[in-house]
């Protein structure tokens, strides 16, 4: 997973009315700037375009995006764009739009569909796909090779959210078993055992077959053995 850029627009700070664009640099890019000016919220879109989830209290996505009053208007279409190549090498885009209306006395919040846009490296030919935002959600941790629990809560943790290791056993375990997937390899375990003993009972079944046609076998050379072949079709 390599992030080159992303671009956030209409999110938070950041105007509705031009995209702008933040650039990431190896081996490190260190964000700098006084409170308030956004450095959080460049953690926040890479967590949101990468898995979809809005950052904690923000009101389910609310406050996330731009204040429409102080743009001075009733709607703000926000949009996060993120461009990286994923684990096969290949330079990929991702676009996640938002949208937040504002009525009177409340605010409606409604996430759009995503796109991802591809290059082939061979011809150089450019191709995009409209995807739902939950199809978003697994599309892209696995176009990265990097499981949405590690990026929610390793790599784009939350400063709000970073005590998690201090929290009540329950959780904690429900955190681990996400991070290390542990019930995906539990099944993996009851699968393995399902198939072998659909195996053993298949073998048990194949070997009584085997028996059986063996004693039928011997049973007819017997008789083959007793009745002559030229005096068995006479026999009284």
């Amino acid at each position: 997973m390599l992030h080159h850029d992303t671009a956030p627009q209409g999110i938070r700070a950041f105007s509705p009315h031009r995209e702008q664009t933040i650039e990431f640099y190896k081996p490190l890019t260190m964000i700098v700037g006084a409170n308030g000016c956004g450095k959080t919220t460049i953690i926040e879109c890479l967590k949101y375009v990468c898995t979809g989830t809005p950052p904690p209290g923000g009101d389910k996505g609310k406050s996330f995006v731009h204040d429409p009053k102080l743009a001075g208007v009733t709607e703000v279409k926000g949009s996060i764009k993120l461009r990286f190549k994923n684990r096969a090498g290949q330079d990929m885009v991702v676009i996640r739009s938002l949208q937040l209306t504002q009525k009177k006395g409340s605010s409606t919040f409604k996430t759009l569909d995503g796109v991802i846009k591809s290059t082939d490296p061979a011809t150089n030919k450019k191709s995009s796909m409209s995807h739902k935002c939950g199809e978003l959600d697994k599309q892209v941790p696995f176009l990265m090779g990097v499981s949405k629990a590690i990026m929610e809560n390793v790599i784009f943790c939350h400063q709000e959210e970073s005590s998690w290791p201090l929290g009540d056993p329950a959780s904690l375990k429900k955190k681990f078993d996400d991070i290390f997937e542990s019930s995906r390899y539990s099944k993996a375990l009851e699968s393995i055992r399902k198939t072998r003993l659909e195996y053993v009972s298949h073998c048990v079944c194949t070997a009584k077959r085997i028996k059986i046609q063996s004693f039928f076998s011997r049973a007819s050379r017997r008789c083959v053995h007793i009745f002559p072949p030229h005096l068995s079709d006479n026999r009284p």
